[in-house]
């Protein structure tokens, strides 16, 4: 065979530069025009399948220009994704958070962080005058002050279920609302409350420098479903695309988080990449990596959620007069997007 020569070796080189360069954007379709979104999380571990999925490169693989938005408690993340200022909200469930979704405005599409027993991540604290005072146990908290984050925070929350599971008056606990985790810290120390409720990269130091007593691991008394992502449900509804490559990615990540932190009988252990993913932790939450491995929570693999207990943490907030009587909590749930977790 001869071989091509002059005009018509130029028409095929032009030719292979051009398909060379339609099989580059066809095979990353996202890499040139990344959508940007940003995430509302805290600088806790709980969020951290979202750090993950950046560090990781998941969101930019999935077409995804993922920002990070810090805030320092839960409740003001549901009204700045109601707001349209964040797109994903990926934290805590709060009654703020209930009431918006309650109105249309916010549905989940995922779980996150858990509380499950044999998980050690966030426990209630006595104050050395609280534990004077005879505050020695989570039976105990009736006649006695709590520092939580806001009313209607998961901390408060969990006080309700404790109430239910040893019988007493949540009537007879006095909130007080700090608005932020160092606040509950300094309150603690400084004896203002009588107890408090932290995760344990904070709690723990505090026990160990005597400025605090262990009361109780939340995971081992009462597990509930913390943190989730939720969203409007105009994204619900018109960026059905964006959601699915989002929640693709927290996927994969929650997957690797689970993988490092969780043993296979689904206890604390670490695994073959903790150190690489506590790293990542560490970064996100900026503090040193032994602090950030105090506190980590349990992180489903799937990110399912804990359907059942979102219904009862709805018709909790309903009892406690957070929430009109007429919220549908199975309306709130998208199921188009959650993957339920499994009834035992």
């Amino acid at each position: 065979m001869r071989p091509i020569r002059g005009g018509a070796a130029r028409g095929l080189r032009v030719l292979g530069a051009a398909l060379a360069i339609i099989a580059l954007g066809a095979a990353a379709p996202h890499g040139a025009r990344a959508e940007h979104i940003k995430i509302g999380v805290l600088k806790t571990t709980g969020s951290g399948p979202a750090f993950i999925a950046v560090e990781k490169g998941y969101f930019a693989a999935a077409g995804l220009d993922a920002e990070l938005t810090f805030f320092d408690s839960s409740q003001p993340v549901s009204v700045a994704t109601a707001s349209g200022s964040i797109d994903f909200g990926y934290t805590g469930f709060t009654g703020g958070f209930y009431s918006l979704a309650g109105q249309g405005a916010l549905r989940v599409v995922a779980g996150g962080a858990r509380e499950v027993p044999g998980v050690n991540y966030q426990p209630f604290i006595a104050s050395n005058r609280g534990y004077a005072a005879g505050l020695r146990s989570v039976k105990d908290f009736a006649g006695h002050s709590v520092g939580l984050s806001q009313v209607g925070s998961p901390p408060h929350y969990t006080l309700g279920l404790l109430a239910a599971k040893y019988g007493f008056d949540l009537k007879n606990v006095r909130i007080v609302a700090l608005q932020s985790i160092p606040n509950i810290r300094s309150a603690v120390i400084g004896d203002q409350v009588d107890s408090g409720m932290m995760p344990g990269n904070v709690a723990v130091p505090l026990i160990q420098s005597g400025n605090a007593k262990l009361l109780a691991w939340i995971g081992d008394e009462t597990p509930y479903q913390l943190v989730g992502v939720f969203i409007t449900a105009k994204t619900a509804d018109e960026r059905r695309d964006t959601v699915e490559r989002f929640l693709g990615a927290i996927r994969k990540a929650s997957r690797d988080y689970h993988d490092a932190f969780i043993g296979p009988d689904e206890k604390r252990k670490d695994g073959p990449n903790a150190a690489a993913i506590l790293a990542i932790l560490a970064k996100n939450t900026e503090q040193p990596p032994a602090d950030a491995a105090l506190a980590l929570p349990y992180i489903d693999p799937e990110a399912r959620l804990d359907v059942k207990d979102v219904l009862n943490q709805v018709a909790w907030y309903k009892a406690q007069g957070m929430l009109k009587p007429d919220v549908d909590g199975a309306a709130i749930i998208d199921r188009r997007y959650v993957i339920p977790l499994p009834e035992k």
